[in-house]
């Protein structure tokens, strides 16, 4: 096909004779097989070699099934009862497209197609969609920053699939998992200390401005991108992506939905400590550790540490201070955004509530998550034995309640060393149960464990075993999902694990599950009972057996 062009030059009032100059130009109407059978996804494109963004042409692509129709284009060429739908074949059309750059024909066109090898894709039923840590990066709509005023670049497109890099994510992660469900969107705000009686929980951001040619601002909670703090820098660079704006998130959580698929909503503490930090460490260390885990924060100093405060009032004022007294009321949905009026603070309880205000305004989610892997908080004992971390999450999880519905489930991520119990380092034979009264909570749906278990304990020299196996054999690996390590036997220290020494898993009570954090079945099945001293008390927990399904 080819379109003219005319402009004239010269003639009257201009001197000369009159001139007319055509200019053609060529575009290719064609169609490729690709290969023979059903393909998942079509990734990258290349015409004579070279990188085509496909938001710039007209291209359709055909798995290749047994069901699908004919094109549109072939069928207007043909006819409706003549175009054959090339059923079994996977093949893509281009149409109109521009010649001009290949010297006027049709150019090599290379293709990358994506197909699921093996059953695994088809039992990925949910997924965990990161980074968490990005400003942009869950927008379905571009964001394109000025650089200079001869330059733009996009902020969260970096493929030639799609649009946006989330939606060449979606596109590519549903073509793959026929069968996926659910997908857990991790959103992030940035704690500041390993001290809970110090540790704020905030919003931040990479630079301190940019100016946008297209798309929306960054804005968390009403809050401009110049009004937070600034994420720290590690070799000259941002450490983390910024906290992903609210108009992000919101439309991310409707796309997902548009296309579906129920979801999770976890809002997620990264822990913004750099190097040279210099701040007092509850574990006792010159200063705390660099870009720490979260499930380290706890009280200071930390149980077990001369001049803990664990077991005291002063532990639950810590725990408080970390928690904060945000309330439901405190915010409110100001068209397109959460505005909160509450007291001046950064705490957990106002993080964990503004993302409860941002699933509503998204228009809901299926489930949410209202902490994970905080088990050096949910360990600190206040006075009387009491559990005040845990006590704040139950009331977290009824306030969370009160916002999003009844219809969405809540759960919480708990620490796979954590959901079962605590036993307390200090010789005593303690043995608390302090989760049960969260996962007895009629708030929350279902016991949360983060599972990060070890099915195998190989180590690169020496065979403790015996049976010359590597670690990544199926068998021995599904041997020991209720077997080894953490079922049968444990290690006592490093240096035991080093020499393969086994310290074999025993209870004098009966009981040996309550120390198993692989038993899983029998924990869910039984009454739990704590301990002191190593004797059970007279009364079980308020955990019921059975009562709870187990999500990983």
């Amino acid at each position: 096909m080819q379109t003219t062009e005319s402009q004239s030059q010269g003639g009257k009032g201009g001197g000369g004779a009159k001139t007319t100059t055509v200019t053609y130009s060529y575009f290719g109407n064609f169609a490729i097989g690709l290969c023979e059978g059903e393909i998942a996804h079509l990734g990258r494109i290349w015409a004579d070699g070279k990188l085509l963004d496909r938001n710039q042409h007209t291209i359709r692509w055909y798995r290749g099934s047994e069901s699908q129709m004919p094109d549109s284009l072939i069928e207007a060429k043909q006819g409706s009862a003549n175009a054959p739908a090339y059923r079994g074949l996977s093949y893509i059309v281009f149409e109109n497209f521009a010649l001009e750059d290949y010297g006027n024909r049709i150019p090599q066109i290379s293709v990358e197609v994506i197909r699921a090898t093996g059953d695994l894709a088809d039992k990925i039923f949910a997924v965990n969609m990161i980074p968490g840590a990005t400003e942009f990066g869950y927008d379905p709509e571009p964001v394109i920053e000025a650089v200079s005023e001869v330059e733009n670049r996009y902020l969260n497109r970096h493929q030639t699939s799609a649009e946006t890099d989330f939606l060449a994510s979606l596109d590519e992660l549903t073509g793959l998992c026929r069968n996926l469900n659910q997908i857990a969107l991790v959103t992030s705000w940035f704690g500041t200390d390993l001290r809970a009686g110090n540790c704020q929980v905030l919003p931040k951001v990479e630079v301190p401005s940019r100016v946008l040619q297209s798309g929306q601002d960054w804005s968390v909670g009403g809050l401009r991108r110049d009004q937070v703090a600034l994420v720290s820098h590690h070799e000259g660079h941002p450490a983390y992506g910024g906290t992903p704006s609210d108009g992000s998130v919101v439309r991310a959580i409707r796309e997902i939905r548009r296309r579906g698929i129920k979801t999770c909503l976890n809002p997620f503490v990264m822990m913004d400590i750099p190097e040279g930090n210099a701040l007092p460490d509850p574990y006792g260390q010159a200063q705390q550790a660099v870009y720490p885990w979260r499930g380290r924060i706890t009280c200071h100093p930390a149980p077990q540490q001369p001049g803990s405060p664990d077991l005291t009032h002063a532990a639950r004022q810590q725990i408080q201070h970390f928690v904060g007294t945000a309330q439901p009321s405190h915010f409110a949905i100001t068209g397109d955004a959460i505005v909160y009026f509450g007291p001046a603070e950064w705490s957990y309880r106002r993080m964990i509530l503004h993302h409860a205000h941002l699933a509503v305004l998204a228009g809901g989610v299926d489930m949410f998550i209202i902490g994970s892997e905080l088990r050096g908080l949910t360990t600190v004992r206040g006075n009387g034995d009491s559990f005040p971390f845990v006590e704040a999450l139950q009331q977290l999880a009824a306030d969370v309640a009160s916002i999003v519905g009844p219809t969405c489930q809540l759960t919480y991520g708990a620490d796979w060393t954590e959901y079962a119990g605590y036993r307390p380092d200090d010789g005593s034979g303690d043995h608390y149960l302090h989760l049960d009264p969260l996962w007895a909570d009629a708030a929350i749906h279902a016991v949360g464990i983060d599972n990060y278990m070890p099915l195998s304990d190989w180590r690169t020299t020496g065979d403790p075993d015996g049976i010359g196996r590597h670690s990544s054999d199926p068998n021995m690996l599904a041997a020991h999902m209720a077997a080894g390590e953490g079922f049968d036997w444990f290690y006592a220290s490093p240096a035991h694990r080093d020499h393969g020494l086994r310290t074999p898993i025993e209870d004098g009570l009966g009981k040996p599950w309550i120390h198993r954090f692989k038993d899983l079945t029998s924990w869910w099945q039984n009454p739990h009972t704590e301990r002191r001293g190593g004797v059970e008390l007279p009364q079980p927990t308020v955990w019921q057996p059975l009562s709870t399904p187990i999500l990983f």
